[in-house]
């Protein structure tokens, strides 16, 4: 069982208020009721009371800022009766062994879409002997929706808590890292772009470069491990060419090592963040949508967005200047070397007009709704990027092109449809107020004045033009293709 006996774990709980001693608290011997400990679980704020079954009892499930607590509801029965006593034993878990929680649903092959509601299911860490730890889910049934969803949004909004937008890079901003191998993220496209940026920044502070402006960045200094466990996991299946965890973790574990290229995204000359791809027009404002209803199943909350998106379709009026890829040997080698890329002889280009969206990846972008990847031909180090400008066109074979992204079939084949091999990429809108009408009550995907980017999943907010450069094998990631995968030492200490 995922509990355990309040007994065995007060010492524990700490925290505000909590509800009125139950009556047969009277029987507890007063050493215990006056114990330091005992008066700090007794002082614990209480967040949600409610019914539910657990086991095969009903239970009074009191949620607080600390723990998780239920006792059986019985019948009355006369004071000092110690066999109810024991029967009644309130029982616990703490909050900060719960890592997990999802919606129990009942399904069957009739049901097309959402099974039967049973209740919450919470995932629990545990403690062995011997320093070993397992995994177990603890169920909470009720048949309620509404009762079911407030408590689900509240255990969301606490394990939310303990990881924040930001976190992994206050984190690697200062933690010592001289005694690791390598740093391991565990999660979507988000977290594994801020801590390959938080890495990034980390080496140029230590070059002792300004971070807010950055021409020639230097090389991470440590490896980053991704182990896919988002929705989309586009940066793990680029990688791996399989949104696999066994095959990543091994990657890790065996200690392959891959070279991997790295934009910079930076406005008046500031640096924004590092990043390997971003979509202006259709898809950031997909994205910021969809940031709108984060309390939604990621899968929901990204189909809802990509419907209400195309249901309000739009261009963009934008200049886009780029510089062309360039592949002779002595421009390589200036690269290589870490030399400037843009000097007298680069020729750019710029075309304008309605733009429906604006792709620039410097990866393949791998996932599920695009096999082949959303820019097939790029690979992970070439020195690089993909532009795939979508020109405005009608709603319907604006829809099309973007099938064609799940079928093996060239998406690109549009006349509206233009792809180039770059090196750097601005971004300039001409509509100075973001494109948008703050007034209007269902715009909801900017801020005023500015427009939405989707970099690697997060949504960034830029209100001028954005200069994208890419920075040839700046980061090694654990992992590749078997073929490129270069030798080194097998891991045995990661952050």
């Amino acid at each position: 069982m995922p509990w355990r006996r309040r007994r065995n774990r007060v010492s524990a709980l700490e925290g505000g208020r909590e509800e009125e001693a139950p009556p047969e608290a009277a029987a507890v011997p007063s050493a215990l009721l006056t114990s330091p400990q005992q008066t700090e679980a007794a002082a614990e704020r209480i967040l949600l009371r409610g019914i539910f079954e657990i086991g095969r009892d009903s239970c009074d499930v009191v949620l607080s800022e600390r723990a998780l607590r239920w006792r059986p509801i019985q019948p009355q029965r006369p004071a000092g009766d110690s066999k109810y006593d024991l029967l009644c034993k309130e029982e616990f878990i703490e909050l900060k062994d719960i890592f997990s929680v999802k919606l129990k649903r009942r399904w069957s092959v009739k049901q097309q879409r959402s099974g039967t509601l049973l209740g919450i299911t919470l995932f629990i860490c545990l403690k062995k002997e011997q320093n070993k730890l397992k995994n177990s889910t603890l169920d909470l049934i009720n048949l309620s929706e509404d009762h079911c969803d407030i408590w689900f949004r509240q255990f969301k909004k606490i394990l939310a808590v303990m990881e924040y937008e930001g976190h992994a890079l206050s984190l690697l901003k200062e933690c010592e890292l001289q005694g690791f191998d390598g740093v391991v993220c565990v999660g979507g496209d988000g977290s594994a772009s801020e801590v390959a940026h938080a890495l990034l920044l980390r080496a140029q502070k230590n070059a002792g470069m300004e971070t807010d402006r950055i021409l020639i960045p230097v090389r991470a200094q440590l490896p980053l491990g991704l182990i896919p466990a988002g929705s989309t996991n586009v940066l793990a299946h680029s990688l791996h060419g399989v949104p696999h965890v066994i095959t990543a973790t091994l990657h890790i574990i065996m200690g392959h090592v891959q070279l991997v290229d790295v934009c910079t995204f930076s406005t008046a000359g500031k640096l924004l963040r590092f990043g390997f791809s971003a979509m202006f027009g259709f898809g950031g404002r997909t994205l910021a949508l969809a940031e709108k209803y984060r309390w939604m199943a990621p899968n929901q909350r990204r189909d809802f967005a990509v419907v209400k998106a195309l249901a309000k379709l739009k261009a963009e009026d934008c200049e886009i200047s780029f510089l062309p890829f360039n592949s002779s040997d002595d421009v390589q080698e200036r690269r290589a070397q870490g030399s400037p890329k843009s000097d007298c002889n680069d020729q750019w280009q710029m075309i304008q007009g309605q733009f429906l969206n604006v792709s620039i990846m410097a990866i393949p972008c791998l996932c599920s709704v695009a096999p082949r990847g959303l820019a097939p031909n790029t690979r992970l180090n070439n020195g690089s990027m993909a532009l795939i400008i979508a020109r405005n066109t009608s709603r319907p074979e604006f829809i099309k092109h973007l099938k064609r992204y799940a079928s093996v079939k060239n998406q690109f084949n549009f006349p509206f449809v233009e792809t180039y091999t770059v090196e750097e990429v601005k971004v300039h809108p001409r509509n100075i107020t973001g494109g948008y009408n703050p007034e209007e009550e269902e715009d909801e995907t900017a801020s005023e004045n500015c427009f939405p980017w989707n970099v690697d999943g997060d949504l960034m907010e830029v209100a001028s033009e954005v200069h994208i450069r890419l920075h040839p094998r700046l980061i090694s990631l654990y992992g590749g293709s078997m073929e490129e995968i270069n030798d080194s030492k097998v891991t045995s200490n990661c952050f």
